[in-house]
């Protein structure tokens, strides 16, 4: 069962998603409420698992990942223990961002952050030396448009 939230909760999740750095009586005063039921709710919606852990956004282009791929793989394999190894593979390498399970003539979809084509060369060879694929197509992002992790709420 989804947790009901009004629309307090969703001024207080939208104040989250934009900066959750700020302190809790500046989300209070964005919100137009007072420290403690903002405090609590949040807490609510935490323990409901409504909001998740929180982390800091970090410039990739700056830290020197400058290449951001996204690979479409296809698999002739659909069994359980292929699945199995391919997930842990994609868990443990950190240069997957995302990774996502499609349906259609894609199986696939990783977006991947290297510092370049080397280093996405690297990771291509080490992936494909674990775990058995079909078809690989790697698309190099020219330009980062829009990205976001803040829900429309």
């Amino acid at each position: 069962m989804a947790f009901r939230i009004d629309d307090t909760d969703r001024n207080i999740l939208r104040e989250l998603q934009r900066d959750a750095s700020r302190s809790l009586d500046e989300i209070a005063k964005a919100v137009g409420s007072s420290k403690t039921p903002v405090w609590n709710r949040i807490r609510k919606m935490r323990e409901a698992g409504v909001i998740g852990r929180t982390v800091v956004e970090l410039d990739a282009e700056k830290l020197g990942f400058e290449a951001c791929f996204f690979v479409l793989i296809r698999t002739s394999e659909h069994e359980a223990d292929w699945q199995k190894r391919f997930l842990e593979a994609l868990r443990a390498r950190p240069e997957v961002q995302e990774a996502h399970r499609l349906a259609g003539e894609i199986d696939y979809i990783l977006k991947v952050r290297v510092a370049n084509a080397r280093a996405y060369d690297a990771f291509y060879q080490a992936l494909i030396s674990e775990v058995r694929v079909y078809n690989v197509t790697a698309l190099l992002s020219m330009e980062e448009i829009k990205a976001t992790a803040e829900l429309p709420l």
